[in-house]
């Protein structure tokens, strides 16, 4: 939101006040709160008919500090808030100044300003006039701005499709169903990190307003409506360090089953199904060798009308539990589309108003639109006991055979309505979509366990990513969209999302056949892998065969890599750094790679650059050192870069120098025993390196230490055949339970 007119002057009816100086402060064992005028004070008369901001400071963790700024404090707290965690005795005081681990932050006495430090430099700051408290048409607002440096780029604030560097944009933290293309998300996290060490998360679930760099241009401003806005800065000083100390603070992934690491086939959303079309579907793939690891239903497993009422068709899926066990025997993996609007036509519909499990207007009946389903309400999931309603009628497809859930929706949630636990509804607009998955996801982890629990969503905020998997929501069928989609991915990933997919070929429309290969690649080269449209199905002969050839390679190639693939995914459940990641998060101080968005590392090893042209022309940048094309061989010595012509059947991806790739035994699926058979394939290794094997669970089931002159691997784990292989020649063999092998190259 815009307060100002130019440099000089504020919009007319802008009201803004600033604190001018601290006047005095308390402090407790690990607080400071600062108490400020908004006129610097001459004599007594001075104080009276004159506002005081409160500033107060503390730490919730090492090296993160949150800073409160209020006005009138004797308003009713309304939730909902976010879920943060917190280390105590985190901070220290001295005098004006908390320092907690690296980070400090420290009040200026007269003119007033506050500085964040780490190691005596100043990483931000906010001056005078910059923190405010502003009315505007008897709306109150708080607004902060922290100083951008020079060079100093902004990436973040949840899954945004627009530029990657966000800086020179305003975005509104406000969930919707935008599709792909426009400036609205379907995932809006008001956290934004910085190429100049840190991050700042504000901590409000609703409204938040950026102004980043463009109202004023060496300024980060961020405003809500109301009398307080709390906001921590996290230092790092790498991405990958704020990253890790961001979700530290809003919590980490879960670790999605390996099985769904696989790929997933869909019926589409409005195509004519029934369990012919899914059998001829699924035993296309098996007659073309294609690897298949989930089937998924969408829509219109249920009737028309009727969504939601988690019944099937009768019509169309006569015997769901028959055709349930019929492709779980087939070793397929079941998913489910729902979302959170009952339809008025649904039986569930009068059930869940007379039990108060919808949520209401002010007039004490139900909120009620025609918009998506006819007569459709909005299940209060602030509601315990309609959380349980819902979660039971999902129960029941689990029963049956499910294995996991389609999470869509959740972004049009209205602001005129009236809450069971009296929650905000500016505050829950956003946060809905955290009690929906979250709903869902509990239910997961009841009944099938905590190793087996899996969504695909397409709507959240910030701590949203403990609920993975999230996938970007409705592209175009262009090669256009299939850049937004990756610029909207790299963007997530840096709000803190592990985990993250999109619609191979795009949702809407039906994808030329170059289109469609070209982002095959880029689909299975993801953390989770979708075939999925709109109006037209996705089974690649339907392109034309070259589609089916590139789709079983780098399905293969995906399952050979899952050693590999889900190490990383273990990391970004652990540790909060995600699988799929922007190059400046690997390689903060080449400057090359502030704005490359059209390439990204997947996990920390695989540079990937998919091909957005359809005659196969690229170019794509490499770092320094000597990388290795994985599916050539290939070195190119960095930094440089590349331009070339691509077929259909390749990609551009690199292995990083000194890379100990753990490949997989198997092509045929994405779960087996990963240490089993697996080979070792070395890049440029010049220093010893470790490698750990996951199992299915996430723990270490065995390891390989590489020493390289002269060559040297040590196995720790259960006796097993393993190999070795030097970038470009043949694997040598190791009996099993080898525990040491030497071999001069």
């Amino acid at each position: 939101m815009k307060f100002s007119d130019g440099y000089w002057h504020m919009r007319e009816g802008v009201h803004p006040l600033y604190p001018a100086q601290v006047h005095d402060h308390t402090t407790d064992r690990d607080s400071l709160t600062v108490y400020a005028p908004t006129k610097r004070l001459e004599h007594r008369g001075d104080t009276l008919n004159r506002p005081l901001v409160t500033v107060r400071a503390e730490s919730p963790m090492p090296d993160v500090i949150g800073v409160t700024v209020s006005h009138l404090a004797g308003g009713v707290s309304r939730g909902p808030s976010f879920a943060l965690s917190t280390v105590e005795g985190a901070a220290t005081v001295d005098g004006l100044t908390l320092t907690s681990g690296a980070l400090s932050v420290r009040f200026q006495r007269d003119p007033w300003r506050v500085e964040f430090l780490a190691g005596g430099v100043v990483l931000t700051s906010s001056g005078y006039k910059a923190m405010a408290l502003i009315e505007d048409a008897g709306r109150h607002y708080v607004r902060e701005q922290l100083a951008l440096g020079v060079g100093a780029c902004v990436y973040g604030l949840g899954e945004r499709f627009g530029a990657f560097v966000k800086n020179g944009q305003t975005v509104d933290i406000w969930n919707a169903d935008g599709g792909t293309s426009s400036e609205q998300a379907y995932k809006n996290v008001p956290f934004f990190l910085t190429n100049a060490g840190y991050g700042v998360f504000v901590d409000h679930p609703g409204l938040v307003s950026y102004e980043v760099g463009s109202e004023a241009v060496s300024l980060v401003q961020f405003s809500v409506e109301g009398q307080s806005l709390r906001y921590f800065v996290v230092y790092g000083p790498t991405p990958k360090e704020i990253l890790r100390k961001y979700t530290a603070l809003t919590g980490r992934p879960a670790l999605p089953p390996p099985w769904s690491f696989g790929l997933w086939l869909t019926t589409s959303f409005t195509t004519s199904y029934d369990e012919r079309t899914v059998t001829s579907f699924v035993d296309g793939m098996a007659a073309r060798d294609l690897p298949l690891s989930v089937f998924h239903f969408d829509t219109f497993w249920m009737r028309e009308f009727h969504w939601c009422d988690f019944e099937w068709d009768p019509r169309t899926f006569p015997d769901p539990r028959g055709m349930l066990k019929r492709l779980r025997e087939r070793g397929l993996r079941i998913s489910l589309w729902i979302n959170p609007y009952i339809a008025q036509r649904s039986a569930l519909f009068a059930e869940g108003a007379a039990a108060g499990f919808l949520v209401r207007g002010a007039d004490g009946g139900v909120w009620q639109t025609d918009m998506w389903q006819a007569g459709m309400g909005l299940v209060d999931f602030t509601n315990p006991a309609a959380r349980r309603w819902y979660a039971d009628k999902l129960r029941a497809q689990l029963d049956l055979g499910v294995d996991c859930f389609k999470s869509d929706f959740g972004e049009r949630v209205p602001t005129d309505v009236v809450w069971h636990d009296g929650s905000d509804p500016e505050r829950m607009h956003n946060y809905y979509t955290h009690l929906y998955n979250e709903t869902v996801f509990d239910l997961l982890r009841e009944h099938r366990g905590e190793a087996e629990a899996v969504l695909f969503a397409r709507s959240a905020t910030a701590g949203g990513q403990k609920f993975p998997v999230h996938w970007g929501g409705d592209s175009e069928s262009t090669l256009e969209s299939m850049a937004e989609s990756l610029r909207g991915g790299l963007s997530l990933a840096m709000s803190g999302f592990g985990f993250w997919s999109h619609d191979i070929g795009g949702f809407e429309g039906r994808p030329d056949p170059a289109v469609f290969k070209r982002w095959i690649p880029f689909g299975l080269l993801s953390s989770h892998s979708r075939l999925h449209g709109n109006q037209s199905y996705r089974v690649p002969w339907l392109f034309d065969e070259e589609a089916v050839d590139v789709l079983r390679a780098f399905t293969r190639l995906k399952n050979r890599l899952m050693p590999y693939l889900f190490a990383a995914a273990v990391t970004a459940h652990r540790e909060g750094v995600p699988v799929m990641r922007p190059m400046v998060a690997e390689f903060p101080d080449d400057p090359a790679c502030t704005h490359l968005d059209r390439q990204y590392m997947l996990g920390d090893n695989l540079m990937v650059a998919p091909v957005f042209s359809a005659s196969g022309e690229t170019t794509y940048y490499v770092p320094a050192g000597r990388w290795t094309h994985l599916l050539t061989g290939e070195v190119v010595e960095g930094p440089r870069w590349v331009r070339e012509v691509c077929g259909f059947e390749m990609v551009p991806v690199y292995a990083r120098p000194g890379t100990v790739l753990a490949w997989g035994a198997r092509e045929d699926r994405p779960d087996y025993d990963y240490a089993d058979g697996v080979t070792l394939r070395l890049f440029e290794v010049d220093v010893e390196t470790t490698v750990e094997i996951p199992g299915p669970d996430g723990g270490t089931v065995a390891s390989f230490t590489v020493g390289p002159d002269p060559l040297q691997v040590r196995r720790t784990g259960p006796a097993a055949p393993w190999h070795v292989q030097l970038a470009g020649r043949p694997a040598a063999d190791l009996p099993a339970g080898t525990p040491e092998w030497t071999a001069t190259p």
